[in-house]
């Protein structure tokens, strides 16, 4: 997403909500029909690997055949807020595995649950016994994180352990990927249906991680813009002399932006590409990549991914001629950076997309080739409007208001396991279910969306989203700290970067190393302050509630006053 989201399609908007005969796809039905009429061509390319469609089917067939049945639940016996399903977690860096995970999942009727490989061992004991995980799907470098977790869980699940070049043992009862695929018997899936479940864990509006629930039909039509037959997406992928999308998501696919990316290439009978090492960010291996594997599109996160990039593309050693988009989600793409990439690649089209995990895609903003980025505003879907302040009522174009950036149609039925948020997230407003993310946004006279940010405590560094109350609760374990607020501040690199304005008890005293050290039982590293402003007391409102301007303001100050 261009504004802390996620993004990272190139299909076509979302249907019309007035659409009076929907189109209801199962992904895993219209996968295999693509695969039917494609089966030669390439569905994911990793160096030196090459992964048919064809055998890309096999393989998801297995998996499924390895987990079961996975549909537990009629459609009408649990509430918006429940899951029907069995659940199996993907523990993994990119590769054919975690898009094979996520498949197979489907054709055998569990839903996958992203997993974010950097949090420590708390955050994991979270979300694994959040989503009642039966099944994880893991890398060999996470086992001993993950042996560390186990005991946690309120049950035991199957374990499935990918190799890869770091050598670990099986942890007890855990069965090598490849070996389970071997053993299997696959078989054409049955049963899938639009009703179906995607979840994707967010942690950017809801505090804890939360898993969104989507119907598939649903998730297809509003995250991956895709409306058609699942008739109409085979006979247009197998047609003559069409040029296959090859689309690269540099970001983790833990992240939905990256694997919304690899899904809607699938779905224009594409290919997926990963780096050689997808483990890191390294600019020279994303061009190089790129080049190899004649990449037509590539997916960033905002000036962290970028400003690599472009100091690779100042050495002139990197060509990347097919690559035609770039797009952004997650973060936004600052001007300036913009305006280099098009210097490099005068023929490159810079896409910023505007969406959440609780919205789909809400709207996009490109730069073109003529070297100069769009206006700040976001061209918005048909599905796409913003809510008076108090959200009773649609904003009409132009109006001066300050609202809320809202999605009616397809929307989520709601976060598993959570009615109260559920209920608050996806509200009813004049007879309809909406989804209101948090965003404030005003409407332009022209329609278009002008974006003014989050309205929750929420800090998008790298496009990773970062609650600040969780990282306010972990400076408080130190015994120094008295109180604390976390904001964010304007970096280069990063886009924002976390500062923790502290009071420290009277007579106590803390350096910054010792209160970063605080945070390394319960949060991953880069959720760790990269700076401190320390203050006599932390201004609250008469309820306690935290003023996050004032804390701003202090770090505005301690920056123009370093004494």
């Amino acid at each position: 997403m261009g504004a802390g989201g996620t993004g990272g399609t190139l299909q076509p908007m979302a249907a019309d909500p007035e659409d009076d005969d929907p189109i209801d796809l199962s992904y895993a039905v219209a996968h295999e029909a693509i695969a039917a009429a494609v089966p030669d061509r390439p569905c994911i390319l990793w160096g030196d690997r090459r992964f048919s469609w064809a055998e890309i089917t096999d393989r998801t067939r297995r998996v499924a055949a390895v987990l079961g049945p996975g549909r537990i639940a009629d459609e009408g016996a649990v509430d918006p807020w429940e899951s029907p399903h069995r659940h199996v977690a993907l523990y993994l860096v990119n590769g054919n595995e975690y898009l094979e995970g996520m498949l197979g999942a489907w054709k055998a009727r569990w839903a996958a649950v992203n997993v974010n490989y950097r949090y420590v061992t708390d955050e994991l004991v979270h979300v694994l016994g959040d989503a009642e995980v039966e099944a994880i799907i893991y890398h060999g470098r996470f086992a001993e994180t993950l042996a560390e977790v186990l005991p946690r869980l309120p049950r035991t699940p199957l374990l499935l352990q990918v190799d890869d070049d770091r050598a670990a043992p099986l942890l007890p009862g855990a069965v090598a990927y490849e070996a389970a695929l071997a053993s299997a018997s696959p078989a054409v899936p049955t049963g899938c249906s639009p009703d179906d479940r995607y979840i994707v864990y967010t942690g950017g509006t809801t505090g804890h991680p939360k898993g969104v629930l989507w119907r598939q039909a649903d998730f297809i039509a509003t995250c991956l813009g895709v409306t058609d037959t699942v008739d109409v997406l085979a006979e247009r992928a197998g047609a003559p002399g069409r040029q296959p999308l090859r689309a690269l998501p540099a970001p983790p696919l833990m992240h939905g932006a990256a694997h919304w990316n690899a899904l809607s290439a699938w779905l224009a009978g594409g290919t997926v590409v990963f780096q050689q090492d997808p483990g890191r960010l390294d600019p020279v291996d994303l061009l190089d990549t790129c080049e190899r594997h004649e990449a037509t599109s590539l997916l960033i996160v905002g000036d962290a991914f970028a400003r690599p990039l472009v100091d690779a593309l100042r050495t002139g050693q990197h060509a990347v001629s097919r690559l035609r988009y770039l797009l952004t989600g997650g973060a936004i793409l600052s001007p300036a950076v913009k305006a280099e990439l098009l210097d490099h690649l005068p023929g490159l089209r810079i896409v910023d997309i505007l969406g959440s995990s609780e919205t789909g895609r809400q709207g996009v903003r490109s730069s073109g080739g003529d070297g100069r980025p769009a206006a700040a505003t976001f061209g918005r879907s048909a599905t796409t409007l913003v809510l008076s302040d108090d959200r009773t009522h649609e904003l009409a174009p132009g109006d001066p208001e300050l609202g809320w950036l809202a999605q009616r149609g397809r929307v989520p039925l709601g976060y598993l396991h959570d009615r109260a948020k559920t209920e608050a997230t996806f509200p009813v407003v004049a007879g309809e279910r909406m989804a209101v993310a948090g965003d404030r946004a005003r409407i332009t006279a022209d329609g278009s969306i002008e974006l003014h940010g989050r309205e929750s405590g929420t800090v998008n560094s790298g496009g990773e989203k970062i609650f600040a109350e969780e990282v306010e609760l972990a400076l408080k374990h130190h015994p120094s700290v008295y109180d604390v607020l976390v904001v964010g501040r304007p970096s280069e690199r990063w886009g924002q970067e976390l500062v923790a304005v502290v009071a420290l008890r009277p007579g106590m005293d803390a350096t910054d190393d010792e209160l970063r050290a605080t945070c390394e039982p319960y949060l991953a590293r880069y959720k760790w302050p990269k700076a401190f402003v320390r203050v006599d007391h932390v201004e609250r409102s008469p309820s306690g509630k935290p003023d996050y301007r004032w804390a701003g303001e202090q770090v505005i100050a301690a920056a123009l006053d370093p004494s």
